[in-house]
């Protein structure tokens, strides 16, 4: 493990939107692996918080709850100052129930933000947003006190203006990186920006695509299967991709020029977090002539490593 003497610490520089939080450019993402034990987990998970990273994300449906039960053990005499962000999975299903189920598994009586997962299909936002919908019983949660804030997460532009447009969401989480769709960075992210809704942002890496040989999240590419690696990065055996890829300084760069709220990144391992924390401490602004190389280099990257689901 490398020393956490030497680890950047980092301090609250940005507010989140309207929420009044002021927040760590970089986030905690999904940090949850079942072939490892929770307690490395915890302590992965403390070791980004002693950096001072001050916003996490998690889900019940990162592992089946295992996600949920690793940020909440993490979390244990750590609550105040942290920004902690849930979800809302099934999005045809009752809210409410969801919600107790998250709060009992993080063991927390609230966190800061519940959003709806994965939104990304026009007629699910109208339904969440119809009279009687999801959006109105997440709006009773947030009133009964089971968290402060609402919002969503999305994989389509379509979704995310009309949410947006709304005035019911008070952060939206997107993809934004060196491989999204131009309109997440061109159209969303400014609507988001002047409407004053919060934009935390993930796919810097491309769920590990642009970093290493997989087709995203540790499965290995079924042409040249590989060890398991993470969406940050190689695991502890450092195996190098062959195929083209990027590094994580420039994606990192590429995605903290664009500017969003809270770049969520993922690191699962020691390694990883020294990757991803040194670069964002070192930050300097791309160019338009560097945005441009790694966009294209990103499009080398990408290819043959399996669906870009973030992408409509």
């Amino acid at each position: 493990m490398a020393d956490e003497r030497m680890l950047p610490r980092f301090q609250p520089r940005r507010q989140l939107g309207r929420t009044g939080f002021q927040a760590t450019v970089v986030g905690i993402g999904d940090l949850a692996d079942r072939s490892v034990p929770r307690e490395r987990c915890v302590a992965t998970l403390h070791r980004a918080m002693d950096a001072g990273l001050n916003l996490i994300d998690t889900a019940p449906g990162y592992e089946d709850g295992y996600s949920e039960q690793i940020v909440g053990e993490a979390l244990r005499g750590r609550r105040e100052g942290m920004f902690v962000i849930d979800k809302v999975d099934f999005l045809d299903q009752p809210v409410a129930p969801q919600v107790e189920e998250s709060l009992r598994r993080l063991q927390l009586e609230a966190v800061d933000l519940f959003v709806f997962h994965n939104v990304s299909v026009p007629a699910t936002w109208e339904r969440l947003a119809a009279p009687g919908g999801g959006m109105e019983e997440l709006e009773r949660c947030v009133r009964q006190g089971k968290a402060r804030f609402r919002g969503i997460s999305s994989h389509h532009p379509d979704v995310l203006r009309a949410a947006l447009e709304s005035g019911r969401c008070d952060v939206v989480m997107f993809p934004v990186g060196p491989f999204v769709h131009p309109r997440y960075v061109e159209e969303i992210l400014p609507l988001a920006k002047s409407r004053g809704v919060g934009t935390v942002c993930f796919k810097t890496f491309g769920a590990g695509k642009l970093l290493v040989d997989t087709e995203g999240y540790g499965r290995p590419l079924q042409a040249r299967p590989r060890g398991k690696v993470s969406s940050g990065g190689s695991d502890d055996t450092g195996a190098e991709p062959s195929l083209p890829h990027l590094g994580v300084e420039e994606c990192v760069r590429y995605t903290l020029t664009l500017d969003p709220d809270v770049a969520l990144l993922g690191m699962s391992f020691p390694n990883e977090q020294d990757a991803a924390l040194h670069a964002a401490a070192a930050f300097q602004p791309l160019t338009s002539a560097q945005m441009a190389d790694v966009r294209r280099r990103a499009v080398e990257a990408i290819e043959g490593k399996g669906a870009v689901w973030w992408n409509p």
